[in-house]
């Protein structure tokens, strides 16, 4: 028996580049899922809502209630736009992330904005949200929630490894999922591009200009995250804590090399740790060609990216997936991978 769902999926990623929506069909045939992805656009955020987005973490509960309310209404009047689009045709629910202000799991804390309630009412569409708060309430990180994903719709690689403001990695081993969050990526070095004006560093070509400052490199290969076991997941408050207080003093090029070198160096040391034969690569940080080559250059896996869409999209795709799940009451969650007290089906559903 085949089951088919049409889902517009939304994902708003830490590096802020924007929100990124894809409409997608989920379809199982004899217990195999299987996707197609049919369209998919990123909304750029306004300097107005950048500036509430960066500021969100220091707002007092009533005034982050009322964000929570005013980044629903922007997700639907998003998606209100996207329903347009004449490749989205039926749609039978939303799967939204939310766009994450608090991520502070071993307090028991995790806050991800943007009513599903004003998002339903606003598109007439019913909606599944807030995937990471059982989690945490169960005693797990709440991240990463991809990780189901790679294993039920991407199970040709051997692992997937995501590039967003944070690098992520999902593999296989001993029978079940393992994932964690490797160290920063575009986090660190689209906050070294702000700085001297420029969002970021396309195609990392101010990194390559620059020398790789050894002390600095030394200091972040040293940092505690890198030795503490898995479950484990990372945070823009952890950047701040530790990694931000380190880059003063060097000029941009300097520091943005630097980076580079200490993003890819984690990487390839995960690859080695684990013995990971392919790779399967998205994520934005796919199109910063310089990271890419000093990746390949540090390790002999075999790096596959797949097409734009996917590199583009695929986090959004898994979310619409987990949507899925959920309405299916089966595990979207795995305990493997967020140190939960089991396995379970995550997400709050709202209905227009």
């Amino acid at each position: 028996m085949a089951v088919k769902y049409n889902v517009i999926g939304l994902m708003s990623g830490t590096s802020m580049d924007g929100l990124d929506l894809v409409y997608c069909q989920l379809s199982e045939i004899n217990g195999k899922w299987t996707y197609h992805l049919l369209a998919g656009e990123t909304y750029t955020y306004s300097s107005d809502w950048l500036a509430k987005l960066n500021s969100a973490r220091n707002l007092s509960s009533d005034q982050l209630d009322f964000l929570d309310l005013e980044y629903g209404a922007l997700l639907a009047e998003q998606v209100n736009k996207f329903l347009a689009i004449p490749k989205v045709q039926s749609v039978d629910f939303i799967a939204s992330h939310g766009h994450t202000v608090h991520h502070l799991p071993e307090k028991g804390i995790t806050v991800q904005i943007g009513s599903g309630k004003v998002l339903s009412k606003k598109t007439g569409i019913k909606v599944v949200n807030d995937f990471r708060t059982q989690d945490v309430q169960l005693g797990g990180q709440g991240a990463p929630l991809v990780p189901v994903g790679d294993q039920l719709l991407f199970s040709d690689y051997d692992a997937c490894l995501n590039l967003g403001g944070f690098s992520n990695i999902s593999f296989n081993r001993n029978g079940h999922r393992i994932a964690f969050d490797i160290g920063p990526a575009n986090i660190v070095l689209n906050h070294v591009s702000k700085l001297i004006g420029v969002d970021y560093d396309a195609g990392g070509e101010i990194a390559k200009s620059g020398n790789i400052d050894l002390l600095l490199l030394e200091k972040l290969n040293e940092l505690a995250y890198y030795q503490s076991p898995i479950p484990k997941s990372l945070g823009v408050e952890w950047v701040e804590k530790h990694v931000y207080p380190l880059l003063k003093g060097n000029n941009s090029a300097i520091l943005l090399r630097t980076l580079t070198a200490h993003c890819t160096y984690q990487i390839a040391e995960v690859f080695r740790l684990f013995a990971i034969k392919n790779v399967l690569v998205t994520g934005g940080g796919v199109f910063n060609s310089f990271f890419m080559n000093e990746l390949k250059s540090q390790t002999a896996v075999e790096i596959v990216i797949p097409s734009r869409l996917e590199i583009e999209f695929k986090e959004a795709l898994i979310f619409a997936f987990l949507g899925v799940l959920r309405l299916e009451g089966k595990i979207n969650v795995l305990k493997s991978v967020t140190g939960a007290d089991f396995n379970h089906s995550s997400g709050e559903i709202h209905l227009p």
